[in-house]
């Protein structure tokens, strides 16, 4: 007897989809033959790709460069680390040369910098306060290189050499970052300054916070994004477009030279956005270190404060102060920043690769 369905009538025989006597729906029809394999149609060649347990196809390779979003977090958080403590004492002749006043040291030369902080304090002089960039620097990088990476993929509209993207992209991730390195950030350069009267990391944000409050941390925050905005953009924007040049060079070579075509374009890029932006850091390094030392304190916060002050003591090369140091800084600092960071991507994507071809269970 003919099965019934309650919506589509009888149905003689669901298998024979061509059988006149059957009353089943095209679409019961279209099922029907594509459960009734033939062996002829039943190719091993097409069976499916077997996929790990945590294989997520919206993190595959097209979307993410093969890695998920913690992935590039860790990533940068190694690479943001890895650049400030190799570089932190350049920064600490940097902050030395930016801080105006009253401070034992002010100098407007590397040279003469650097001497007084060995003479007044040794060479441990030049790591006060890498505790305080140790906390900050990870968590940073971490913002900074994942945001960057996300907004890189939707603003590139499947363009990867789209360098407007690039630069949009490096924007959203500064901003992003700077509001987890700031608080930080002042407290590394207020240590970073002799005769600070704070007794370590933990004293300096307790004091703060006692004596200045919450604001305190991030009054140069405004100035941070206004100065790290271009900065990134430029950055971001030089080292893709120098890292795709660099690349095309020698197509052929350009696995094996890989890590070189980052590290030049970090410094190219480094070196390039630091000179357009050292007025600002300036006026960052002075908002920071207000108050400290005998450094100036300011009642606005204003920029156009900070400069107006840096100008009538220092003239307009006041605003340059520092400009060496920080290039000196930004462009090793981003070589190492940028090849960490892409031979940190490169270990994760082949080890997402050896979990894809089912070689680690």
């Amino acid at each position: 007897m003919a099965a019934k369905s309650p919506i589509l009538g009888p149905i003689q025989n669901p298998n024979l989809p061509n059988s006149p006597n059957s009353t089943a729906s095209p679409f019961l029809t279209r099922i029907s033959m594509a459960t009734d394999a033939t062996p002829k149609f039943q190719n091993p060649d097409f069976r499916p790709v077997p996929q790990p347990p945590d294989f997520n196809p919206e993190l595959s390779v097209s979307d993410h460069d093969g890695l998920r979003f913690w992935q590039f977090m860790i990533a940068g958080s190694i690479a943001g680390s890895i650049e400030h403590m190799a570089m932190f004492p350049v920064d600490t002749v940097k902050t030395h040369m930016q801080a105006l006043g009253s401070c034992p040291i002010k100098s407007v030369g590397v040279r003469q910098a650097l001497r007084s902080i060995l003479k007044s304090e040794g060479p441990a002089g030049l790591y006060r306060g890498i505790a305080a960039m140790g906390l900050g620097a990870g968590p940073a990088h971490a913002v900074y290189f994942s945001v960057y990476e996300v907004c890189k993929k939707f603003f590139s509209g499947g363009n990867p050499n789209n360098p407007t993207a690039h630069a949009v992209s490096g924007v959203c991730a500064t901003v992003a970052s700077d509001a987890v390195l700031t608080p930080m950030d002042m407290v590394k350069q207020r240590l970073q300054l002799s005769n600070n009267h704070y007794a370590g990391l933990w004293d300096c944000v307790k004091r703060v916070l006692r004596e200045e409050g919450l604001g305190a941390f991030y009054a140069s925050y405004r100035t941070t994004v206004l100065m790290n905005a271009p900065f990134t953009a430029v950055h971001f924007a030089t080292y893709e477009a120098a890292k795709r040049a660099l690349t095309e060079i020698s197509p052929d070579s350009a696995s094996d030279e890989r890590w070189v075509a980052h590290a030049t374009a970090g410094a190219v890029a480094g070196a390039l956005a630091a000179a357009v932006t050292t007025p600002l850091d300036v006026v960052k390094t002075q908002l920071q270190c207000q108050g400290v030392c005998g450094c100036d304190r300011y009642q606005s916060g204003s920029i156009r404060d900070v400069i107006r002050t840096i100008v009538e003591k220092d003239g307009y090369r006041g605003l340059l102060r520092g400009w060496v140091p920080r290039m000196l800084f930004h462009a090793p600092a981003a070589a190492i920043c940028w090849s960490t960071y892409e031979a940190s991507k490169t270990f994760f994507q082949n080890l997402n690769d050896t979990r894809k071809s089912g070689t680690v269970t």
